[in-house]
């Protein structure tokens, strides 16, 4: 529940919520961090190996452990203090972004022991974004959620614009100096964390069980309109991310450095930040279904774009449009979760659904390594929208419940 003192009339800004301020910053500062570890990571695993297969190992790498902790980070969420979890993984991050700075100045740091790094990244990761999710819903009154979820949003945004031109001018300076601003970043993320003060209404504690670990994944089954629109989210990021490609489109195709691919990372982030303010400040309130599958299709419409542009202003335009459509199926999928889920449930299916984020993501950049490996990479990217936009057409007929939602309101 969020602070009592809290007066109705501060609702309208969300951010004037002590405990969801503290939130989104520290929500900035980790992304930031993540952020700029993805340029570093990616430029130096490339610059060492030349090859898109490694860069979709980075992918895997933080996949992974994701995947085989994920019913373990649920149950984790839903018996123990959220704010104490998130910070402790935050903490691990930084420790493990200060090894990657001491490898980069030492000389070491040759691409398993990034492999390996990333690794231990993910496994924190794993368990810091399912818990982070589960805490918004107790940090605004419920008819906040949808506002919530656009801020959060908007938090992710501000630090992707921010990271990834940050990280890609500090690593053309020093591969050093990124690591390490991105390791205080994690640790200033965790002291805002613990900052947080919320009262949480004592809840059951189910024990241990098979049943009660499974308890996230059969809920999501038994809601076909939650179902729907995770999956539709997974298989249309799975098919369509063409992140893990921008070291090659940044240096092979656009003829661009380290700065340029920084801009680029960034350039979804713009589009999405300019259309999570508008939702935050301008919540959808009808057709929400149709919206989130109209939303997919341009996602797709935009990869293949980007993936037949040669021109640098081109493809920062399209990486724009195709962050603001992202967005906005975020947003409404987020929304969805967080409103139907009971709090003691939020953990367990926060958790599956930040699995479902991570295989759409990190299991992405894998696909789309392997594939620009064996087809090269604008075929494999043009396959991706093309898979995506089909992946819409489908998905309308398979979920009807879902396309015909009108409203968020629980």
């Amino acid at each position: 529940m969020p602070d009592a003192s809290t007066k109705p009339e501060l609702t309208l800004s969300i951010l004037l919520h002590k405990p969801f301020r503290l939130f989104w910053l520290a929500r900035v500062s980790s992304t930031i961090a993540i952020q700029m570890q993805a340029v570093a990571v990616g430029w130096q695993i490339y610059a060492l190996t030349g090859s898109a297969f490694y860069l979709g190992l980075v992918g895997l790498a933080q996949f992974l452990p994701m995947f085989l902790l994920t019913l373990v980070v649920g149950h984790t969420a839903d018996r123990y203090d959220r704010r104490r979890i998130a910070a402790v993984c935050q903490v691990i991050s930084g420790a493990a972004l200060t090894c990657l700075a001491a490898g980069s100045y030492g000389g070491w740091l040759g691409k398993e022991a990034i492999l390996a790094i990333v690794f231990l990244i993910g496994a924190a990761r794993a368990f810091e974004g399912p818990t982070m999710l589960a805490l918004v819903p107790g940090l605004v009154p419920q008819e906040l959620i949808p506002r919530a979820s656009a801020w959060s949003a908007s938090a992710n945004q501000t630090a992707s614009i921010v990271g990834p031109a940050l990280g890609g001018l500090l690593y053309a300076i020093n591969p050093t100096a990124v690591y390490a601003a991105a390791g205080l970043l994690f640790f200033a993320a965790s002291a805002l964390v613990l900052a947080i003060r919320i009262t949480r209404v004592p809840v059951k504690r189910e024990p241990v069980s098979v049943r009660s670990l499974f308890a996230g994944i059969a809920f999501i089954r038994s809601r076909p309109e939650i179902l729907g629109a995770i999956s539709l989210d997974l298989f249309a990021v799975l098919l369509g991310g063409a992140t893990a490609l921008l070291p090659i489109y940044a240096r092979d195709i656009l003829s661009t450095g380290p700065w340029g691919l920084g801009l680029l990372r960034s350039a979804p982030a713009l589009g999405a930040l300019a259309m999570s303010i508008f939702l935050a400040r301008n919540p959808l309130r009808h057709r929400v279904g149709r919206i989130m599958f109209t939303s997919v299709f341009i996602f797709g419409v935009a990869t293949i774009v980007f993936a037949l542009s040669t021109s640098f202003a081109l493809s920062m335009c399209t990486l724009v449009v195709l962050g603001a459509a992202d967005v906005i199926s975020v947003v409404i999928r987020s929304s969805l979760v967080q409103i139907e889920t009971p709090d003691e449930m939020r953990g367990r299916v926060s958790a599956v659904n930040s699995m479902f984020i991570g295989t759409s993501n990190q299991l992405g950049e894998f696909e789309s390594g392997a594939t620009a490996a064996l087809f090269g990479t604008v075929p494999s990217v043009l396959m991706g929208g093309i898979g995506t936009i089909i992946v819409v057409l489908l998905w309308m007929r398979l979920f009807p419940k879902l396309v015909r939602i009108d409203s968020l309101r629980h």
